[in-house]
């Protein structure tokens, strides 16, 4: 189970590293390609996106590095039960704060991200 944690940890630091530089590909190392993200849309309909649609958003937006916005992770919670986890994230934007449900299977012996689930809160 701690090595799991440890793992689930590590893909934890890819993820945040990944937002903080809008980079892709380094998203594209820890996603399973059939996974999905799934968040409440501007209509207040709820939206499922194909993660490489996802994916080409974060290719066209501006990295918060590049912004020099304040970082500002943390893992909230792992669980862990067998080969299913559940990681949640918060993770800051500003003026976007964001939660992130990252449900992970592990997957021929490496945890990927099958389901991302989140929320963003904006504050002026």
């Amino acid at each position: 189970m701690q090595d799991a944690e440890h793992a689930l940890r590590a893909l934890a630091q890819v993820y945040f590293d990944a937002a903080y530089d809008m980079d892709a590909e380094r998203f594209q190392t820890i996603f399973h390609p059939l996974s999905a993200v799934t968040r409440i849309g501007d209509d207040g309909e709820v939206g499922v996106m194909p993660i490489e649609t996802w994916l080409a958003g974060v290719r066209n937006a501006t990295a918060p590095r590049k912004l020099e916005l304040e970082r500002k992770d943390e893992v909230v919670v792992i669980d862990v039960s067998d080969n299913l986890a559940l990681v949640k994230l918060r993770l800051q934007m500003p003026p976007r704060y964001f939660t992130d449900l990252l449900s992970c299977l592990k997957v021929h012996g490496a945890w990927k991200i099958v389901q991302k689930v989140m929320s963003v809160d904006v504050r002026q």
